[in-house]
């Protein structure tokens, strides 16, 4: 079995973007409720089918498989909720994790989030100087809720 354990954070600052190099992510949801998700998703010419179950505080069930992307891209066309997520994700290592920046463009142009994957919940992880606010817990901030509730339309941005 397969568990994703993962904090996320907002961005606070630029110091980040001279540390890496970013990779162009598209991807939509087939089905995106509080139970399940099922995302396909194409980064570079490459395509993925990811199954993730409910969260249970920070961790979750998750299943990824790559597809053809051929069949990702009909899916996403196809199968998929609009809009869809567009982003570029740069992978920063900071004190032994890697960090995942994600730039947000089209509906949810604007958000800039970071994620750390942990071993296990209670993982200790330095945290670099351009993060901001845990976010964790705040299912707004999940790219499924980005779909259905972009970040430009949101209100509230705090």
């Amino acid at each position: 079995m397969a568990t994703e354990i993962e904090r996320k954070f907002l961005v606070k600052s630029d110091e980040w973007r001279s540390l890496a190099s970013g990779t162009v992510y598209c991807q939509g949801y087939i089905t995106a409720g509080q139970s399940k998700t099922v995302r396909v998703r194409i980064i570079g010419d490459r395509g993925y089918l990811t199954v993730k179950g409910r969260s249970n505080g920070i961790s979750r069930l998750e299943f990824e498989y790559e597809i053809p992307v051929e069949d990702a891209k009909e899916m996403l066309e196809h199968l998929c909720d609009r809009p869809f997520i567009d982003k570029m994700r740069y992978k920063i290592p900071f004190a032994g994790f890697i960090w995942e920046v994600d730039e947000f463009f089209g509906e949810n142009q604007g958000l800039i989030l970071a994620e750390v994957e942990l071993a296990n919940e209670n993982q200790t992880v330095q945290i670099p100087d351009w993060i901001g606010q845990e976010v964790s817990g705040d299912w707004r901030y999940s790219n499924s809720c980005l779909v259905k509730y972009p970040f430009t339309r949101w209100n509230d941005r705090s």
